[in-house]
């Protein structure tokens, strides 16, 4: 029987990826439903070639538009926030793709989990808001979650059939783009700059959050709350190369890596078809093309976001659901050029000292705590203007 999906974030760079694994095998998935941002052509291009049954537009200005492109087509259009949780819902969806950007992907998953959907998971912002509840409640109604992040899905496939003791997670990073500029040239470095990814082809937002190093943070938290693993026990090594995507080591001293090209593929199809792999004949690793691996601790005073995201792990509560919200408003300021590289961890800093802190959050308390940290930020990157 094929498994339905609904994927949110379809036409961003997992969105399309994900829809490549469907179009290589037709016979094991069909798509009943897809969401998207703003891009409401791509959308709309996506709902034909892939017969959806229903498409959600968040950027409600571009509904009538997409509705019009769709109107020859039995393809139901729909959008705003209550429409993207009923579509996950539906009883016409076995697997929920959640590849949005940001704070915004937290609802759709608690909506999926609600009704008991399986979840394969690229929205790293939904464990690191609110992992504690997320993963509660996964737990409670005996959902999956998959990881699709190269680096979770990496210790997840090393953690595959083992029953021994955890010594510890290890993390790699490629360094972003910015990983051979000296720190004291990072305040005049442009978005042009920052969005040069030497490895990998992701987002704009997710492309800068990896030069900050705050995306690596994120997958330190991310991976606390998918393994149950502390962060005393989660390392991040610097990894040029990005082909080992992490390693796990075990007590007896054992260290298993999970090595490849970087290409989302794999961890998109792995997610979706655990336990078994996808047939990719396509897909090649030649070692004596990278003859080299190298590894290196991270230049903490450089990329403070780091250790930012461990303390913020350590507090629990809203900590992390303030640093996202300030990183997210602070990362579209430097896209957007109205703030310097350096502002967007200077931002989070701010953001930290002065937000509210609640210890055992609601859903209502993130977004309280989300809304404040957006102001906060934007706050402080008025006052450097």
């Amino acid at each position: 029987m094929k498994q339905r999906l609904s994927i949110l974030g379809s036409t961003g760079s997992i969105g399309v990826q994900t829809l490549d694994i469907v179009a290589e095998n037709p016979d094991l998935f069909e798509v009943t439903s897809l969401a998207a941002g703003s891009n409401w052509q791509r959308l709309a291009e996506q709902a034909v070639r892939f017969d959806a049954d229903c498409v959600v537009i968040a950027d409600t200005s571009k509904y009538e538009a997409l509705k019009s492109a769709l109107a020859p087509y039995p393809i139901k259009v729909f959008t705003g926030e209550e429409s993207l949780r009923q579509m996950v819902r539906s009883s016409e969806v076995d697997v929920v793709v959640n590849a949005l950007v940001g704070y915004a992907g937290l609802h759709p998953t608690v909506a999926a989990i609600e009704a008991g959907k399986k979840i394969a998971l690229a929205n790293k912002e939904t464990l690191v808001v609110g992992g504690d509840l997320v993963m509660r409640m996964a737990a409670e109604r005996k959902v999956p979650i998959m990881p699709i992040d190269s680096e979770h899905s990496a210790i997840f496939q090393c953690l595959a059939g083992e029953c021994s003791p955890v010594r510890r997670l290890i993390i790699t990073c490629s360094g972003g783009a910015l990983r051979d500029v000296p720190a004291e040239k990072l305040a005049d470095v442009t978005p042009e700059q920052a969005l040069k990814h030497p490895q990998w082809s992701m987002g704009a937002k997710i492309t800068i959050d990896s030069a900050t190093l705050v995306n690596k943070g994120f997958e330190v938290i991310e991976a606390h709350w998918l393994f149950g693993i502390g962060g005393d026990r989660i390392s991040v090594l610097v990894h040029p190369q990005s082909i080992v995507h992490s390693m796990v080591e075990f007590d007896d001293g054992a260290i298993k890596a999970q090595l490849g090209t970087p290409d989302m593929r794999m961890p998109i199809s792995y997610a979706l078809m655990f336990p078994r792999r996808a047939s990719r004949p396509q897909e090649r690793f030649s070692f004596l093309d990278h003859p080299m691996l190298t590894f290196a601790e991270p230049d903490r005073a450089k990329y403070p976001a780091l250790d930012i995201a461990y303390d913020c792990m350590r507090r629990g509560g809203t900590a992390a659901c303030v640093m996202n919200g300030a990183n997210e408003v602070a990362v579209a300021a430097f896209l957007g050029g109205r703030c310097r590289f350096t502002d967007i961890t200077a931002s989070i800093e701010y953001a930290l000292e002065r937000a509210a802190f609640v210890a055992s959050p609601t859903l209502d308390d993130y977004a309280a705590s989300n809304a404040e940290s957006r102001a906060l930020a934007e706050e402080y990157l008025a006052s450097r203007r």
